[in-house]
Protein backbone atom coordinates (compact mmCIF):
# COMPACT_ATOMS: atom_id res chain seq x y z
CA UNK A 1 0.00 0.00 0.00
CA UNK A 2 1.38 3.47 -1.05
CA UNK A 3 -0.55 6.94 -1.12
CA UNK A 4 -0.51 10.49 -1.38
CA UNK A 5 -3.04 12.64 0.28
CA UNK A 6 -3.23 15.97 1.30
CA UNK A 7 -2.73 16.90 5.34
CA UNK A 8 -5.73 18.23 5.72
CA UNK A 9 -7.68 16.09 3.66
CA UNK A 10 -6.83 12.99 5.80
CA UNK A 11 -6.29 15.21 9.24
CA UNK A 12 -10.20 15.87 9.14
CA UNK A 13 -11.65 12.86 8.40
CA UNK A 14 -8.84 11.11 10.99
CA UNK A 15 -10.46 13.32 13.86
CA UNK A 16 -13.83 12.54 12.48
CA UNK A 17 -13.28 8.95 13.57
CA UNK A 18 -11.86 9.15 16.85
CA UNK A 19 -14.84 9.25 18.79
CA UNK A 20 -15.21 5.67 17.70
CA UNK A 21 -11.82 4.47 18.61
CA UNK A 22 -11.88 2.20 21.53
CA UNK A 23 -9.64 4.52 24.59
CA UNK A 24 -9.10 1.78 27.03
CA UNK A 25 -8.87 -1.77 25.58
CA UNK A 26 -7.85 -5.26 26.06
CA UNK A 27 -8.52 -5.58 22.27
CA UNK A 28 -5.68 -3.85 20.89
CA UNK A 29 -7.06 -3.43 17.21
CA UNK A 30 -10.20 -1.54 18.55
CA UNK A 31 -7.51 0.86 19.10
CA UNK A 32 -6.66 1.21 15.51
CA UNK A 33 -7.46 2.59 12.37
CA UNK A 34 -8.51 0.96 9.15
CA UNK A 35 -6.66 2.47 6.19
CA UNK A 36 -7.44 1.43 2.56
CA UNK A 37 -6.48 2.74 0.09
CA UNK A 38 -7.53 2.17 -3.60
CA UNK A 39 -9.56 4.07 -6.54
CA UNK A 40 -8.17 7.42 -6.09
CA UNK A 41 -9.60 7.58 -2.84
CA UNK A 42 -8.19 6.88 0.85
CA UNK A 43 -11.33 4.85 3.01
CA UNK A 44 -10.81 5.29 6.88
CA UNK A 45 -12.89 3.27 9.92
CA UNK A 46 -12.68 2.81 13.32
CA UNK A 47 -15.33 1.11 15.96
CA UNK A 48 -15.54 0.23 19.28
CA UNK A 49 -18.16 -2.62 18.72
CA UNK A 50 -21.13 -0.32 20.09
CA UNK A 51 -20.38 2.69 17.71
CA UNK A 52 -18.33 2.49 14.51
CA UNK A 53 -17.64 5.64 11.69
CA UNK A 54 -16.20 5.23 8.20
CA UNK A 55 -15.02 7.89 5.97
CA UNK A 56 -12.78 8.31 2.93
CA UNK A 57 -10.70 11.54 1.18
CA UNK A 58 -9.16 11.89 -2.35
CA UNK A 59 -5.73 10.35 -2.43
CA UNK A 60 -3.25 9.57 -5.18
CA UNK A 61 -2.78 5.88 -5.07
CA UNK A 62 0.62 4.16 -6.10
CA UNK A 63 -0.41 0.53 -4.44
CA UNK A 64 -3.27 0.22 -3.92
CA UNK A 65 -4.01 -1.94 -0.27
CA UNK A 66 -5.33 -2.09 3.15
CA UNK A 67 -3.67 -1.88 7.15
CA UNK A 68 -4.51 -0.89 10.37
CA UNK A 69 -2.68 1.83 12.62
CA UNK A 70 -3.31 3.68 15.89
CA UNK A 71 -5.16 5.81 15.80
CA UNK A 72 -4.14 8.26 18.80
CA UNK A 73 -0.60 8.29 17.24
CA UNK A 74 -1.64 8.94 13.64
CA UNK A 75 -3.85 11.61 14.81
CA UNK A 76 -1.09 13.42 16.75
CA UNK A 77 1.43 12.82 13.85
CA UNK A 78 -0.07 14.45 11.23
CA UNK A 79 -1.27 17.26 13.54
CA UNK A 80 2.38 18.03 14.15
CA UNK A 81 3.26 17.51 9.91
CA UNK A 82 3.46 21.27 8.24
CA UNK A 83 0.29 21.79 6.08
CA UNK A 84 1.78 20.19 2.67
CA UNK A 85 1.16 16.69 1.17
CA UNK A 86 1.44 13.39 3.13
CA UNK A 87 3.06 10.39 2.11
CA UNK A 88 2.42 6.87 3.43
CA UNK A 89 3.68 3.71 2.64
CA UNK A 90 2.71 0.06 4.05
CA UNK A 91 6.02 -1.94 4.88
CA UNK A 92 7.31 -5.44 6.02
CA UNK A 93 5.33 -6.64 9.06
CA UNK A 94 2.45 -3.66 8.96
CA UNK A 95 4.45 -0.79 9.91
CA UNK A 96 3.54 2.59 8.42
CA UNK A 97 5.89 5.34 7.33
CA UNK A 98 4.67 8.47 7.02
CA UNK A 99 6.58 11.43 5.00
CA UNK A 100 5.51 15.07 4.86
CA UNK A 101 8.54 17.64 3.84
CA UNK A 102 11.55 16.89 5.76
CA UNK A 103 9.53 14.91 8.42
CA UNK A 104 9.26 10.72 8.59
CA UNK A 105 8.06 8.33 11.30
CA UNK A 106 7.30 4.49 11.14
CA UNK A 107 4.34 3.54 13.31
CA UNK A 108 3.30 -0.12 13.87
CA UNK A 109 0.45 -1.52 12.48
CA UNK A 110 -1.79 -4.79 13.03
CA UNK A 111 -2.64 -7.00 10.43
CA UNK A 112 -6.28 -5.75 9.04
CA UNK A 113 -7.80 -9.79 9.37
CA UNK A 114 -8.83 -9.26 13.19
CA UNK A 115 -10.22 -5.66 12.08
CA UNK A 116 -14.16 -5.91 13.09
CA UNK A 117 -16.16 -6.02 9.91
CA UNK A 118 -19.26 -3.12 10.43
CA UNK A 119 -22.78 -3.88 9.61
CA UNK A 120 -23.51 -2.85 5.82
CA UNK A 121 -25.85 0.05 5.00
CA UNK A 122 -28.74 -1.39 3.28
CA UNK A 123 -32.02 0.58 2.05
CA UNK A 124 -32.37 4.43 3.50
CA UNK A 125 -35.82 4.84 5.80
CA UNK A 126 -36.15 8.70 5.49
CA UNK A 127 -34.07 11.29 4.50
CA UNK A 128 -33.93 14.07 7.30
CA UNK A 129 -32.39 17.77 6.94
CA UNK A 130 -29.04 17.73 8.87
CA UNK A 131 -30.12 21.21 10.40
CA UNK A 132 -33.17 19.80 11.70
CA UNK A 133 -31.47 17.05 13.24
CA UNK A 134 -28.58 18.93 14.63
CA UNK A 135 -31.10 21.44 16.39
CA UNK A 136 -33.20 18.29 17.74
CA UNK A 137 -29.74 16.67 19.49
CA UNK A 138 -28.99 19.86 20.49
CA UNK A 139 -31.54 20.23 22.86
CA UNK A 140 -31.90 17.06 24.16
CA UNK A 141 -28.87 15.21 24.57
CA UNK A 142 -28.22 16.74 28.01
CA UNK A 143 -30.97 15.14 29.36
CA UNK A 144 -29.99 11.78 28.83
CA UNK A 145 -29.49 8.95 31.47
CA UNK A 146 -25.54 7.86 32.38
CA UNK A 147 -27.27 4.85 34.10
CA UNK A 148 -26.27 1.16 34.12
CA UNK A 149 -30.04 -0.03 35.98
CA UNK A 150 -32.34 1.57 33.25
CA UNK A 151 -30.88 0.89 29.62
CA UNK A 152 -33.69 2.67 28.18
CA UNK A 153 -32.84 6.03 29.25
CA UNK A 154 -29.41 5.61 28.16
CA UNK A 155 -30.69 7.15 24.83
CA UNK A 156 -32.84 9.60 22.94
CA UNK A 157 -35.92 8.50 21.46
CA UNK A 158 -36.29 9.48 17.54
CA UNK A 159 -39.47 9.38 16.21
CA UNK A 160 -40.14 10.23 12.42
CA UNK A 161 -43.79 10.55 11.86
CA UNK A 162 -45.10 11.35 8.12
CA UNK A 163 -45.42 15.36 9.07
CA UNK A 164 -42.91 15.91 12.54
CA UNK A 165 -39.58 14.91 13.44
CA UNK A 166 -39.87 14.26 17.21
CA UNK A 167 -36.89 13.50 19.83
CA UNK A 168 -37.71 12.95 23.29
CA UNK A 169 -34.99 12.31 26.33
CA UNK A 170 -34.86 11.85 30.47
CA UNK A 171 -32.93 10.87 32.80
CA UNK A 172 -35.93 10.65 35.63
CA UNK A 173 -35.53 13.77 36.31
CA UNK A 174 -36.03 15.90 33.68
CA UNK A 175 -37.59 15.45 30.38
CA UNK A 176 -36.64 17.33 27.28
CA UNK A 177 -39.14 16.87 24.33
CA UNK A 178 -38.89 18.92 21.08
CA UNK A 179 -40.60 18.59 17.75
CA UNK A 180 -40.26 20.08 14.25
CA UNK A 181 -42.25 20.06 11.14
CA UNK A 182 -41.52 17.96 8.49
CA UNK A 183 -42.58 15.87 5.12
CA UNK A 184 -42.02 12.03 5.17
CA UNK A 185 -45.33 11.80 3.35
CA UNK A 186 -44.05 8.63 1.80
CA UNK A 187 -44.05 6.85 5.36
CA UNK A 188 -46.67 4.50 5.93
CA UNK A 189 -45.86 4.04 9.85
CA UNK A 190 -44.11 5.85 12.48
CA UNK A 191 -40.29 5.20 12.67
CA UNK A 192 -38.87 5.04 16.35
CA UNK A 193 -35.32 4.63 17.19
CA UNK A 194 -33.41 4.68 20.55
CA UNK A 195 -30.04 6.14 19.91
CA UNK A 196 -27.41 6.04 22.72
CA UNK A 197 -25.98 9.30 23.98
CA UNK A 198 -22.74 8.46 22.68
CA UNK A 199 -23.68 8.24 19.21
CA UNK A 200 -25.86 11.41 19.87
CA UNK A 201 -22.42 13.11 20.56
CA UNK A 202 -20.57 11.75 17.66
CA UNK A 203 -23.85 12.95 15.42
CA UNK A 204 -23.82 16.24 16.96
CA UNK A 205 -19.89 16.50 15.83
CA UNK A 206 -20.49 15.40 12.75
CA UNK A 207 -23.79 17.51 11.54
CA UNK A 208 -21.84 20.27 13.12
CA UNK A 209 -20.26 20.42 9.91
CA UNK A 210 -23.46 20.24 7.30
CA UNK A 211 -24.93 22.97 4.96
CA UNK A 212 -28.26 24.00 5.29
CA UNK A 213 -29.49 21.96 2.13
CA UNK A 214 -27.40 18.61 3.49
CA UNK A 215 -29.50 15.75 4.42
CA UNK A 216 -28.86 12.36 6.50
CA UNK A 217 -30.10 9.37 5.32
CA UNK A 218 -31.40 7.39 8.41
CA UNK A 219 -31.60 3.39 8.08
CA UNK A 220 -32.04 0.48 10.87
CA UNK A 221 -31.79 -3.45 10.90
CA UNK A 222 -32.67 -5.84 14.01
CA UNK A 223 -30.37 -4.36 16.25
CA UNK A 224 -28.17 -1.48 14.23
CA UNK A 225 -28.75 2.31 13.51
CA UNK A 226 -27.09 4.07 10.92
CA UNK A 227 -27.00 7.60 9.64
CA UNK A 228 -24.68 8.28 6.21
CA UNK A 229 -23.85 11.99 5.88
CA UNK A 230 -22.21 12.95 2.39
CA UNK A 231 -19.15 10.33 2.41
CA UNK A 232 -19.77 9.65 5.96
CA UNK A 233 -21.39 6.92 7.76
CA UNK A 234 -22.21 6.62 11.47
CA UNK A 235 -23.22 3.01 12.64
CA UNK A 236 -24.60 2.50 16.04
CA UNK A 237 -25.91 -0.38 18.13
CA UNK A 238 -29.24 0.16 19.79
CA UNK A 239 -30.09 1.08 22.64
CA UNK A 240 -32.16 -2.16 24.04
CA UNK A 241 -35.39 -1.49 26.40
CA UNK A 242 -38.70 0.42 26.18
CA UNK A 243 -38.97 3.60 26.38
CA UNK A 244 -40.96 5.03 29.07
CA UNK A 245 -44.45 6.67 28.26
CA UNK A 246 -43.24 10.37 27.68
CA UNK A 247 -46.87 11.85 26.55
CA UNK A 248 -47.72 11.00 30.50
CA UNK A 249 -45.10 12.95 31.91
CA UNK A 250 -45.86 16.71 29.81
CA UNK A 251 -47.75 18.52 32.36
CA UNK A 252 -51.29 19.51 31.27
CA UNK A 253 -52.53 21.98 33.99
CA UNK A 254 -49.38 24.45 34.13
CA UNK A 255 -51.48 27.24 34.24
CA UNK A 256 -49.43 29.98 35.96
CA UNK A 257 -46.89 31.18 34.04
CA UNK A 258 -44.42 34.21 33.73
CA UNK A 259 -42.38 35.27 30.93
CA UNK A 260 -38.76 36.08 31.30
CA UNK A 261 -35.51 37.16 29.45
CA UNK A 262 -33.52 34.02 29.13
CA UNK A 263 -30.46 35.71 29.44
CA UNK A 264 -30.75 37.87 32.61
CA UNK A 265 -32.59 34.46 34.19
CA UNK A 266 -29.43 32.86 33.16
CA UNK A 267 -26.99 35.39 34.85
CA UNK A 268 -29.04 35.36 37.98
CA UNK A 269 -29.37 31.41 38.28
CA UNK A 270 -25.69 30.88 37.74
CA UNK A 271 -24.63 33.99 40.35
CA UNK A 272 -26.93 32.66 42.88
CA UNK A 273 -25.71 28.81 42.13
CA UNK A 274 -22.24 30.38 43.40
CA UNK A 275 -23.43 29.38 47.06
CA UNK A 276 -26.13 26.23 46.19
CA UNK A 277 -25.22 23.10 48.02
CA UNK A 278 -22.99 21.02 46.68
CA UNK A 279 -25.31 17.84 46.44
CA UNK A 280 -28.20 18.62 45.15
CA UNK A 281 -27.43 22.02 43.53
CA UNK A 282 -30.54 23.14 44.22
CA UNK A 283 -32.22 27.09 44.47
CA UNK A 284 -35.28 28.12 45.11
CA UNK A 285 -37.42 29.80 43.04
CA UNK A 286 -40.18 32.37 44.62
CA UNK A 287 -42.55 33.75 42.56
CA UNK A 288 -45.60 36.37 43.75
CA UNK A 289 -46.13 40.07 43.41
CA UNK A 290 -44.32 40.21 40.24
CA UNK A 291 -41.14 39.71 41.25
CA UNK A 292 -39.16 36.33 40.88
CA UNK A 293 -36.72 36.17 43.71
CA UNK A 294 -33.64 32.99 43.62
CA UNK A 295 -32.02 32.10 46.53
CA UNK A 296 -29.67 29.24 47.50
CA UNK A 297 -28.28 28.39 50.76
CA UNK A 298 -25.25 26.06 51.82
CA UNK A 299 -24.70 25.24 55.95
CA UNK A 300 -21.24 25.82 54.87
CA UNK A 301 -20.52 28.53 53.11
CA UNK A 302 -23.35 31.10 53.12
CA UNK A 303 -26.61 32.06 51.21
CA UNK A 304 -27.15 34.11 48.00
CA UNK A 305 -30.34 35.44 46.55
CA UNK A 306 -31.26 37.81 43.57
CA UNK A 307 -34.28 39.67 41.84
CA UNK A 308 -36.12 39.83 38.41
CA UNK A 309 -38.72 41.93 37.54
CA UNK A 310 -41.74 39.39 36.52
CA UNK A 311 -45.33 39.90 35.18
CA UNK A 312 -46.85 37.54 37.05
CA UNK A 313 -49.66 37.78 39.48
CA UNK A 314 -51.02 33.95 39.07
CA UNK A 315 -50.58 33.43 43.31
CA UNK A 316 -47.90 32.45 44.83
CA UNK A 317 -44.95 29.97 44.35
CA UNK A 318 -42.23 29.15 46.14
CA UNK A 319 -40.29 26.00 44.74
CA UNK A 320 -36.94 24.41 44.32
CA UNK A 321 -34.57 22.95 41.13
CA UNK A 322 -31.21 21.71 40.32
CA UNK A 323 -29.94 24.78 38.86
CA UNK A 324 -27.36 23.13 36.32
CA UNK A 325 -30.95 21.35 34.79
CA UNK A 326 -32.13 24.86 34.24
CA UNK A 327 -28.88 26.44 33.06
CA UNK A 328 -28.88 23.37 30.58
CA UNK A 329 -32.52 24.43 28.73
CA UNK A 330 -31.59 28.11 28.99
CA UNK A 331 -28.52 27.40 27.03
CA UNK A 332 -30.35 25.09 24.26
CA UNK A 333 -33.39 27.40 23.49
CA UNK A 334 -32.56 30.41 20.91
CA UNK A 335 -35.71 32.70 22.04
CA UNK A 336 -34.37 35.61 23.47
CA UNK A 337 -37.61 34.73 26.36
CA UNK A 338 -38.53 32.20 28.03
CA UNK A 339 -41.46 30.90 30.03
CA UNK A 340 -41.88 29.33 33.74
CA UNK A 341 -45.18 27.12 33.96
CA UNK A 342 -46.11 25.92 37.01
CA UNK A 343 -49.49 23.91 38.57
CA UNK A 344 -47.75 24.10 42.03
CA UNK A 345 -45.09 24.27 44.74
CA UNK A 346 -44.41 20.76 44.36
CA UNK A 347 -45.15 19.26 40.73
CA UNK A 348 -42.84 18.99 37.87
CA UNK A 349 -42.39 22.65 36.23
CA UNK A 350 -42.50 23.43 32.40
CA UNK A 351 -39.69 25.52 30.31
CA UNK A 352 -40.42 26.70 27.13
CA UNK A 353 -39.77 29.14 23.97
CA UNK A 354 -41.53 31.94 24.98
CA UNK A 355 -42.07 32.63 21.28
CA UNK A 356 -43.19 30.76 18.38
CA UNK A 357 -40.69 28.99 17.11
CA UNK A 358 -39.14 26.37 14.16
CA UNK A 359 -38.95 23.66 17.00
CA UNK A 360 -41.64 23.21 19.29
CA UNK A 361 -39.39 22.54 22.66
CA UNK A 362 -40.74 21.53 26.14
CA UNK A 363 -38.39 20.61 29.31
CA UNK A 364 -40.30 19.43 32.23
CA UNK A 365 -38.20 19.06 35.45
CA UNK A 366 -38.97 17.49 38.62
CA UNK A 367 -38.91 19.98 41.85
CA UNK A 368 -36.59 19.46 44.49
CA UNK A 369 -37.20 19.76 48.80
CA UNK A 370 -36.48 23.42 49.52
Amino acid sequence: MEFTVRKLDILQEVGLTQGAVEKKTTIPILANLLLDAGSGELKLAATNLDLGIKSSCVAKVEEPGAVTTPAKNLMDILRSLPDEEVRVKKLENNWLRIECASASFKLVGLPTDNFPTLPAFGTALAEISARDLLGLINKTIFSVAEEEVRFALNGALLLIKPLSLTMVATDGHRLAHVERPANFEHLSSEISALIPKKALAELQRLLSEAGEKDTVSFGQDETHLFFQLGKRLLVSRMVTGQFPNFEAVLPKENHRSVVLDREELATAIRRVSLLADNKSHTVQLVLDNNKLEIRSSNTELGEARDELDADYSAGKIDIGFNCQYLLDFLAATEDPSVSLDFKDDESAGQLRPASAEDYRYRYVVMPMRV
